[in-house]
């Protein structure tokens, strides 16, 4: 399994970043999606279960279910292949548990944003447009701890 790991570590760590990359835009996304929803029915007058909040809806859950969701996945998936080469992660140094700590975090950030769709999709949500810009900031400090871990290596 490690040879296959090793041999195979340009192309898994391709599809690591690929992968990253799919969630990242969902992650920053979807909250936005949220603002505009939730803004609308307060605001702009758009009517619970008209087709406009109906479209709300659809791509609040399409964009969770058919981008967020395989690109958390195969981030997940492919990250933990990069932990098990041999010789890539240094355990002793901070920036993996750093690391660590922040995909955690993103993936609790994941699951707010499900939790948070639901919400919006039964009609039982009750923030504000301004809570969700302010939610939509976190994803930004969990890549930035992120990648100034694998990058510096601190």
């Amino acid at each position: 399994m490690t040879d296959f790991l090793s041999n195979w570590y340009p192309w898994i760590k391709a599809m690591h970043v690929m992968s990253i990359i799919t969630w990242m835009a969902g992650l920053f996304y979807l909250p936005r999606l949220y603002v505009y929803h939730v803004e609308g029915l307060n605001k702009k007058g758009i009517v619970r279960d008209t087709d406009q909040e109906l479209l709300f809806r659809h791509q609040e859950r399409l964009l969770l279910k058919a981008i967020m969701n395989p690109g958390m996945i195969a981030s997940w998936l492919f990250g933990l292949m990069l932990v098990l080469t041999p010789g890539i992660v240094d355990w002793s140094t901070i920036w993996p548990w750093t690391k660590a700590v922040a995909v955690l975090g993103m993936t609790w950030f994941h699951m707010w944003c499900a939790k948070e769709r639901k919400a919006l999709a039964d009609g039982s949500a009750d923030r504000t447009g301004r809570y969700y810009r302010m939610m939509n900031e976190v994803p930004t400090v969990f890549m930035i701890v992120i990648v100034s871990s694998v990058i510096v290596k601190f």
